[in-house]
């Protein structure tokens, strides 16, 4: 079933919707099979929501009391409590979460069995990330909960790129990447003043797990830093032991 699956890095959203506090949507994901939990929330933190997962149905809702999320992906079949369980439960509660239910029943009387558990839409496996983002856009977009990004701009002080046309200028002057270096720096912008491990940056960018592959994280750095930083204040730092940070240069 995870053959079916888009991969990730063919999705380009533009960012994640906002909350009202500017900080990005808020998903619960909740299926009781761990690749498959591993793959949406990978692809949905590769995007730049907050994610966190559960794989049954007294921890979604431990989880989802603590989190506070905008909208919860949830599987119909669950372990102990099981997806209208949950839904219920959360509907019982001050929480005003999305919720789009995740499942492989298809039939004409499930889909209207979940909708009329009180799911806000309903999406059958096998299913395409791109569908489970347009889905989870456009119940926030209805609900009023978040708002969607301007555009697909990024920027960090005089750092700028634009997603969609796949520029980016430092200081008004263009500056020419490769794909791979674009990814990296999207990545890095998107998390700006934040730490990232290489592992972090070898799972978001080049899609593998950690293990030996530090080099290609250091050469690919080393790479962007001349391109970005050569004569000018530097943006990419080395924390020593924990990773990298792009933050404003500052002269």
């Amino acid at each position: 079933m995870l053959g079916t699956i888009m991969n990730r890095q063919n999705i380009r959203s533009g960012g994640p919707p906002l909350r009202p506090d500017g900080s990005p949507a808020r998903v619960l994901v909740v299926d009781d099979e761990p690749d498959l939990v591993e793959v949406l929330s990978r692809a949905l933190r590769y995007e730049g929501w907050q994610v966190r997962t559960a794989t049954d149905g007294a921890s979604a809702l431990g989880v989802a009391r603590e989190f506070r999320p905008d909208a919860v992906v949830l599987d119909w079949m669950l372990p102990g409590i099981d997806g209208p369980g949950v839904l219920r439960a959360l509907r019982g509660e001050p929480s005003q979460a999305c919720v789009l239910f995740l499942t492989a029943r298809d039939a004409v009387e499930d889909r209207i069995a979940g909708i009329t558990a009180g799911a806000d839409d309903y999406v059958t496996k096998p299913f395409s990330l791109e569908e489970v983002l347009a889905r989870l856009r456009g119940l926030l977009r209805r609900a009023g909960t978040a708002l969607e990004p301007p555009g697909s701009r990024l920027a960090v002080g005089d750092l700028v790129m634009d997603e969609e046309a796949r520029e980016v200028s430092r200081g008004g002057r263009p500056v020419e990447l490769t794909r791979t270096e674009f990814e990296l720096l999207r990545y890095l912008m998107r998390n700006p003043r934040r730490v990232l491990s290489k592992a972090q940056i070898l799972e978001h960018v080049w899609s593998y797990d950690f293990g030996g592959r530090a080099h290609v994280v250091e050469l690919y750095v080393s790479y962007l830093r001349k391109k970005i930083d050569a004569g000018r204040p530097s943006m990419i730092h080395t924390v020593r032991g924990s990773g990298y940070v792009l933050k404003p240069g500052v002269r």
